[in-house]
C-alpha cells in the first residue's frame, strides 16, 4: 500500500509520545513493503529538539505552511491507497478537507489521544483538530484506546467504524542495555508533565522518595513547571530522547507508568512506555485501570501499586522475583506488543475493508 500520515511530529520526541511511536509503526509497514510519506509542521520547539531525521524508504515532508505544500500533498495523494490524518496535527482540518476532497481509496482518523478527545467532548469542548462534521466522513477511526472509548467515538463523533490501535514498541530502538551510572535508580519514571497525571506522581513517587530518603530516583520529562521543589534523593532530567530510553531504563531497579486521569477512567489504555520499559526487561510497577489485564498479567507480568506504601513495599521485592517479572513482561511483550504485531492488526483491518 501507498500510505499518507498527516501527524503530530515523528521527527521530534520532545513533549509528546507520539513521535516513538510512529517511528515503530513506520518502520514496521517500510519493512512490509508499504510506501509512506509522512507531513509534519515545522514549529520552534520540535525544530530545536529533533532526535530523527528519517530511515530509508520513508518520504518524511516537513513543512512551514499549510499553503506551502498543499498543491505537493494534493499530487501524492493521487497515488494513495490509505490516508491517516491523527490527533494534534497542526493543519488536520485542512489535511481532512484535502483528503476527503481527493476520494482518497481509503481514509482514516486515528486518535492517538482518544480518551483525552473523548472527556473534552464530554465538557463541551471541541478538539482544534475535529471539524464540524466530526468524524462521519471518514472511512474508519483508530483509537490509542480501547473500552467504552470505541462506543463513544461512535456516538459522540459519529464515526462509522472504530477500531483500537493500541500503543506499542519497536524493539529495534528500546532492549536491553548495560546499566548506565548517569541513570543507575531504584525507580524511574519517564513522562512529560501532564496536570492531570500530578496527583499520582505525588503519590506514587514523589511521596516514596520521601518515605524512603536512602533510595535514588529518577524522573525524566519535559514541559514540568519551574519551580517546583524535588526532594534531595529525586534527580530530573528536562528531556531523555528515544536513544538513551534503553538506558534509563535498564539502569533502574524498576519503573514507574502513570496514566492520565482521562484515559484510567475509560480503561483499556496502556501507554507506549509501559511496552517500552518491558522491552527493555525493567519490570513496570503502575497505576490501576480497567482492563490492563488484556495486556499484561497483573503481579506476574505488572505490578499494580495503588499508594505509596504499595510503591515502598515493592522496592524492597527480592531480587529474584522482580527479575521473573521482568522477564515475564519481556516476553509477552515481545510476543504481542511490536509494532510488527500492530501493523499486522493493521493490514488485517485496512484489507478487509
Amino acid at each position: 500500500m501507498n500510505i499518507a500520515i498527516f501527524g503530530l511530529s515523528i521527527s521530534s520526541s520532545w513533549g509528546n509520545g507520539h513521535a516513538t511511536i510512529w517511528r515503530g509503526l513506520v518502520r514496521a509497514l517500510l519493512d512490509k513493503k508499504h510506501k509512506v510519506t509522512f507531513f509534519e509542521k515545522n514549529v520552534p520547539y520540535y525544530e530545536q529538539n529533533r532526535d530523527f531525521w528519517g530511515m530509508e524508504g520513508l518520504n518524511l515532508v516537513i513543512y512551514n505552511s499549510w499553503s506551502q505544500i498543499e498543491m505537493s500533498a494534493a499530487s501524492i495523494l493521487n497515488t494513495i491507497d490509505v490516508s491517516i490524518i491523527t490527533s494534534y496535527c497542526p493543519d488536520a482540518l485542512a489535511a481532512s478537507d484535502l483528503v476527503l476532497c481527493r476520494e482518497v481509496p481509503i481514509s482514516i482518523f486515528y486518535d492517538l489521544d482518544a480518551a483525552v478527545t473523548i472527556d473534552a467532548v464530554e465538557r463541551g469542548e471541541k478538539p482544534f483538530f475535529i471539524g464540524k462534521r466530526l468524524l462521519r466522513d471518514f472511512d474508519m477511526v483508530f483509537s490509542y484506546t480501547g473500552g467504552e472509548t470505541i462506543e463513544k467515538m461512535q456516538k459522540l463523533l459519529a464515526a462509522k467504524e472504530v477500531f483500537p490501535l493500541y500503543g506499542c514498541v519497536d524493539p529495534l530502538s528500546h532492549c536491553p542495555v548495560s546499566v548506565s551510572k548517569n541513570y543507575k535508580s531504584d525507580l524511574s519514571y519517564l513522562g512529560t508533565f501532564a496536570s492531570d497525571r500530578q496527583e499520582k506522581l505525588n503519590r506514587l513517587f514523589v511521596n516514596t522518595a520521601k518515605r524512603v530518603p536512602n533510595q535514588k530516583f529518577l524522573l525524566g520529562g519535559a514541559q514540568y513547571p519551574d519551580g517546583i521543589q524535588w526532594n534531595d534523593n529525586i534527580f530530573f532530567i528536562p528531556h531523555v530522547p528515544p536513544t538513551e530510553h534503553s538506558s534509563f531504563y535498564c539502569s533502574s531497579k524498576f519503573t514507574l507508568n502513570i496514566t492520565r486521569h482521562a484515559m484510567a477512567k475509560m480503561g483499556f489504555c496502556p501507554s507506549g512506555r509501559i511496552f517500552e520499559a518491558a522491552a527493555c526487561g525493567v519490570p513496570v510497577i503502575s497505576d490501576e485501570w480497567e482492563g490492563i489485564e488484556q495486556f499484561f498479567t497483573p503481579e506476574e507480568e505488572i505490578i499494580i501499586a495503588r499508594d505509596t506504601q504499595d510503591v515502598i513495599e515493592y522496592l524492597q521485592m527480592p531480587e529474584s522475583d522482580r527479575l521473573a517479572i521482568a522477564s515475564r513482561a519481556y516476553f509477552r511483550v515481545i510476543k504481542e506488543h511490536t509494532a510488527a504485531k500492530r501493523i499486522e492488526q493493521f493490514e488485517k483491518i485496512v484489507r478487509e475493508f
